[in-house]
């Protein structure tokens, strides 16, 4: 969202400096994904060759989901398919004459579906047939395996286990890794990564006098101890969480989920490992002798929207919120589309209707309401001590929720159901188990009120995930431990795979979100196995992988490339350059307070409101925003109140997860709206002027202000041509603030930080403006 400022009039002259960037901006960066194309002449791999074929043009009709199967034929297994598949002597197997037929109406798939087979589709399924038409069990749905690290003849390039499977993939590709990032790029990427914020010029100066062999490592160990590395990790998965400070739908009310946040922050700073992260927010009040903490922690269930609409139905939104807990589950944890099969099989995973409503019996035992209160907390809710964060060991033995009391009361008009009493501002909603379970049926076609008597459901795990058990979960906690054993296919790849989206913009798995059928294949999926058993075999240490990461050299790659380069990976998918991509939103933010020396330091604690326009809630509620004021306009971004309905604009505009449902992928987009709210937005244009201040106070010489101030925002000097044009900006823009001193006055009044009155007027609003221009760069707003 673009905010009215003074200066609109001044910064507008800014467009046409920006035609100034490309000469001052590195190479740009590319697309986010490349496959890797098959060799002529190999036998067919059919999980990358022939299932994507059998997924998106034959198996919605001849696949998995039994209510939509034409014809009694299943291509999705080798035993039910293996009649079209075999030559009956006469002529081509029937899948071929199928595919092949010049009759409109025998061949398959058919023209209404859409769904042509390119020539080439039809070339590899004749393959596959001539090759006996081997199947194979889709690799998610294996345990992870141990493997060796491949040998490599660019030895060179290997500083640890991970180059090893990425230089093997580049030297089958006749590529090259790209050498060492310059040590200034180099401190800030790291930075950026393990606390979302700069270096500051102190450390990137220490960094670049530290010529010791382990200087690098040892300020990689600083910065997984910094407590801003907790509130950086924090973020994904609050997105992933669904984490707000309302409940959404239309009445959007407030609700009080930020001590759950604060638990998110210290786990991650405290490296609490992941298994254990896991099992107490999922399950942490049903373990034994359950702290008030491990009872916060399953505010992760409890995050979901909550509809508090007059004459909403309860038991219509008890089953939303249910449905919500298992979504989560599988695109959080499981990272499987699980929500397809809530109506009806699914049409390519492996995953019935009935198995989901298994799943959902897990999370349908909390004596909840289904509607929420008219403010506040909805039960079950436990108090949190004033002290919090900081408990006593007797403020952290167990606070059982009060059990929610569905009490029928006589009203004017017959007979209505009381809502529930709310928790105010120092209670978080937490899980709880009813003392007897709640019956769970399939819901047919998903609906409340339609559900399948015939059969009552006992919790259970879907059949292609737990066929390693010997018996089901009987109970969350159950569930919990099943999701951390050591045999589940998918909850180390899942964990590991977000871990190298963080670093490298991309998983190793582009569509971390779905290692179904439907998704896409790894990148380098023997890499992927190996990450995913270390995390195990290293106790679930969340830190010590990132550091193994982050000490690669596939991580400390310079990111630059030749346009050959480019034109051979344009998506980077072989790693033969380091990443580069635009910072996350909150990073953007909390950099540019940062380099202004706005940035409020306090962890944790109620939500921040920040500037906003002051009139965006009234468009579709009656509430205001009431502005805060002080310090709490500067606190990072991951304390800023979030409202669903109507979240910060400016957080949005740059690809932020809305936070509605589980998000754990965004895709980057570049639009003139970011470039405009960077040049007027208040929160830009302060920072700017403070920035200023900075480089001002540093030197009273124009040109070592102005590299002063540059080497605040990307942590290296101008080059001379850089510097010479920066310098011309700043005598431009002096000479316009000389004409027009009211613009100057303007523009130095935006924000409500004080501004420094000794510092004369016109070179201090021309400073401003060379800031502005600086923060604007291309270099400055991105990780590279």
């Amino acid at each position: 969202m673009v905010m009215e400022s003074p200066n609109r009039k001044v910064l507008g002259g800014l467009l046409l400096l920006l035609a100034l960037l490309p000469q001052m901006t590195r190479a740009g960066a590319g697309r986010e994904a490349i496959a890797s194309p098959r060799e002529a002449g190999t036998r067919i791999r059919f999980e990358a060759d022939i299932r994507p074929i059998l997924a998106s043009k034959c198996w919605n009709c001849h696949g998995p989901d039994e209510k939509t199967r034409e014809g009694d034929l299943r291509l999705d297994g080798r035993d039910e398919a293996a009649h079209v598949l075999q030559a009956d002597g006469e002529g081509p197997a029937v899948l071929i004459d199928r595919i092949t037929a010049s009759d409109p109406a025998e061949r398959m798939p058919p023209p209404t579906s859409k769904k042509p087979l390119t020539e080439q589709e039809v070339h590899l399924l004749q393959q596959w047939v001539a090759e006996g038409a081997p199947f194979q069990a889709h690799w998610a749905f294996q345990p992870p395996q141990r493997v060796v690290p491949p040998a490599v003849q660019r030895a060179s390039s290997v500083r640890n286990p991970i180059d090893r499977f990425v230089v093997q993939r580049l030297e089958a590709a006749a590529l090259a890794p790209s050498p060492p990032a310059a040590r200034e790029t180099l401190i800030r990427r790291v930075s950026l990564d393990l606390t979302g914020l700069p270096p500051t010029t102190a450390e990137v100066n220490a960094f670049l006098a530290d010529r010791s062999e382990n200087a690098y490592e040892r300020l990689v160990d600083r910065l997984l101890q910094s407590p801003r590395y907790g509130e950086h990790m924090a973020v994904p998965w609050l997105d992933a969480a669904r984490y707000a400070d309302t409940d959404g739908y239309q009445n959007d009310r407030y609700r009080y989920m930020h001590v759950w946040r604060d638990w998110v922050v210290m786990a991650l700073n405290a490296n609490m490992p992941y298994d254990q992260f896991l099992i107490e927010q999922i399950a942490g009040d049903m373990l034994p002798g359950a702290t008030l903490m491990q009872q916060i922690a399953t505010g992760f269930c409890r995050n979901h929207r909550i509809n508090s609409e007059d004459g909403s139905i309860p038991r219509e939104w008890h089953v939303e919120n249910v449905v919500d807990r298992v979504d989560t589950l599988g695109t959080a944890i499981l990272g499987l589309t699980v929500g397809c099969a809530r109506c009806h099989d699914h049409k390519y995973d492996p995953l019935t209707t009935k198995e989901y409503y298994q799943l959902f019996a897990y999370f349908n035992n909390v004596p909840e309401w289904g509607v929420g209160p008219n403010n506040g907390n909805s039960p079950p809710f436990v108090k949190v001590p004033d002290s919090w964060p900081h408990l006593t060991d007797a403020e952290n033995v167990a606070q059982v929720p009060e059990p929610l009391k569905l009490r029928r009361a006589r009203k004017e008009k017959g007979n209505g159901l009381q809502r529930p009493q709310p928790g105010n501002d120092k209670t978080v909603m937490v899980m709880q188990e009813m003392e007897t379970p709640r019956r769970t049926y399939r819901l047919v076609r998903g609906q409340f009120d339609s559900p399948d008597q015939s059969e009552v459901l006992v919790p259970n795990v879907p059949q292609a995930l737990g066929a390693f058990l010997n018996e089901p979960p009987h109970n969350r906690l159950e569930l919990a431990r099943w999701l951390v054993d050591r045999r589940h296919p998918l909850t180390a790849r899942v964990a590991v795979n977000r871990m190298w989206q963080q670093f490298f913009g991309v998983g190793l798995v582009k569509t971390s979100e779905n290692f179904g059928v439907q998704g896409e294949l790894p990148s380098h999926p023997a890499l992927l196995d190996w990450l995913a058993v270390e995390l195990m075999e290293r106790g679930w240490d969340v830190k010590s992988l990132q550091k193994l990461i982050l000490m690669s050299s596939t991580y400390r790659q310079s990111s630059q490339a030749t346009p050959a380069a480019y034109e051979a990976d344009p998506e980077n998918r072989l790693l033969a350059r380091g990443p580069r991509f635009r910072m996350h939103p909150f990073v953007l933010r909390d950099a540019m307070l940062a380099t202004g020396n706005l940035l409020v330091g306090t962890i944790g604690g109620a939500p921040a409101k920040p500037y906003m326009p002051p009139r965006i809630w009234r468009a579709i509620s009656n509430n205001t925003y009431q502005q805060d004021t002080g310090a709490q306009l500067y606190r990072r971004s991951l304390y800023t109140f979030w409202r669903r309905t109507i979240p910060p604009p400016n957080m949005v505009n740059f690809n932020s997860a809305e936070r509605e449902v589980c998000v754990v992928r965004k895709d980057r987009t570049n639009t003139p709206l970011q470039a405009l709210t960077l040049m007027n937005n208040i929160t830009f244009v302060e920072a700017s002027r403070c920035l200023a201040e900075r480089m001002m106070t540093h030197s009273e010489e124009t040109a070592e202000a102005i590299e002063f101030g540059f080497q605040v925002l990307v942590a290296r000097k101008p080059t001379p041509g850089e510097a010479e044009l920066l310098r011309a900006a700043y005598e431009s823009f002096r000479q316009e603030f000389d004409q027009d001193p009211d613009r100057a006055a303007d523009l130095l009044s935006v924000g409500e930080s004080p501004r420094n009155e000794a510092l004369e007027p016109i070179r201090y609003a021309a400073m401003t403006m060379v800031a502005s221009l600086m923060m604007n760069l291309d270099e400055a707003i991105t990780k590279e």
